[in-house]
């Protein structure tokens, strides 16, 4: 997959030697004007180095010129040689690609506990900055990844119409990673999102959160928040093109769905994407609530993993969930399979209800039968693999 990145961005991926693979894993992404930026972080007690070097970053206001990732050490619970270590990373990449070192935004992904190994960066990151090119986008992405098994990207455009017929062009692309450790409150694993449209700093968070909202924020792999979650968003304004408030959110809510939904349909381990539509609850906030519940049940996680039609676990999983349920009211279907209605069980093909199971997506809709509101979450299934990822993680 080949993304063209927006106007005055450039992107590479190298071998550092963190990874004791000797695999991608120091990604460099530098815009040649400076950006305006938005970031949405972890909301885990326990922040990484990284997330709270960059929390200060953005409360300064500071424009962003570059952004550097590493995998394969997660620079988080290493106290204050971690925080000293960010910023010796961006003086790092300000001296290799001539900005300010208050201008580089800094990211780490991987096993938590271990100190960056500064020696492999201080070598690394020239090499990537001399590997800078409009077409290094892929191999900064493959250069985040973790236990990933694919890079995540994706891409929209945004085309104002001008006098005389002719329009400008705004392009958006994202990347992300992530497959483990996935149950976001406020962010994801790790995204950076770029365009070369023209938004306030202001208008790029608004729009932000709202995408999150409804994107990284509906997403579960596995019930665990990580440490180092951010997502990041910058626009350095060289198309000319100035999207409304409303055009901005909505591409930018469509372009995280994508990355998100990529990251689950990739979880660890995982073989199906399963898709929970809650409808008719009292408020967004509780359809949520029940569609998280769902998602994180190891019982309904592994019913799909191993093709089970035990639907009886979803409906028990939704009433954990703290929020009110009236059993008589509400609905349950498979797909378009009507399983469970007015508090009792429904007669359905049960040959097409197996092999919906066997399906790589699914999707679990749940009628509550109170109110008006709705929300829609993303899972995937648990599988013995992803108990083998896990249990030898750093061995």
């Amino acid at each position: 997959m080949s993304l063209v990145l927006p106007q005055g961005f450039r992107a590479a991926g190298i071998a550092a030697g963190v990874k004791r693979d000797g695999g991608l894993d120091l990604a460099l992404i530098v815009s040649d004007a400076d950006c305006e930026a938005a970031a949405v972080f972890t909301t885990n007690a326990v922040k990484a180095a990284p997330v709270l070097y960059d929390q200060r970053l953005m409360q300064g206001g500071q424009p962003i010129r570059a952004v550097v990732i590493n995998s394969g050490c997660a620079n988080a619970c290493t106290g204050e040689q971690g925080l000293r270590d960010c910023e010796e990373t961006a003086a790092l990449v300000a001296q290799a690609v001539g900005c300010s070192p208050s201008s580089v935004f800094v990211m780490s992904t991987g096993v938590i506990g271990v100190p960056l190994p500064m020696d492999r960066l201080r070598q690394g990151i020239p090499l990537a900055a001399r590997a800078l090119s409009a077409e290094g986008l892929y191999a900064a992405a493959q250069a985040m990844m973790t236990t990933d098994t694919v890079p995540k990207m994706a891409s929209d455009d945004l085309t104002v119409a001008e006098p005389g017929g002719i329009g400008r062009t705004a392009h958006f692309v994202g990347i992300a990673k992530g497959a483990g450790m996935i149950h976001p409150a406020m962010a994801t694993m790790l995204a950076v999102v770029m365009t070369d449209a023209m938004v306030s700093a202001e208008t790029l968070r608004r729009a932000l959160h709202k995408a999150v909202s409804y994107s990284f924020n509906r997403i579960s792999v596995d019930g665990d928040t990580s440490t180092n979650d951010t997502v990041l968003v910058v626009a350095n304004g060289t198309s000319g093109v100035r999207p409304t408030t409303a055009e901005l959110e909505i591409l930018l809510t469509s372009l995280c769905v994508d990355l998100a939904k990529q990251i689950v349909r990739d979880g660890e381990g995982a073989t199906k994407l399963i898709t929970i539509e809650v409808s008719g609850a009292r408020s967004e906030a509780a359809a949520e609530a029940i569609g998280r519940a769902i998602a994180r049940s190891p019982l309904v996680k592994t019913a799909f993993y191993g093709e089970d039609p035990n639907w009886g676990r979803i409906l028990a999983a939704a009433g954990a969930a703290g929020e009110q349920i009236h059993l008589d009211a509400l609905s349950l279907r498979l797909g378009d399979l009507l399983v469970f209605a007015q508090g009792a069980p429904v007669a359905c093909d049960q040959a097409a209800l197996a092999s919906l199971f066997r399906d790589r997506e699914i999707t679990v809709r749940l009628e509550l039968g109170q109110g008006k509101a709705n929300a829609t979450i993303w899972t995937c299934d648990l599988s013995h693999d992803y108990v083998t990822i896990n249990g030898r993680y750093r061995t």
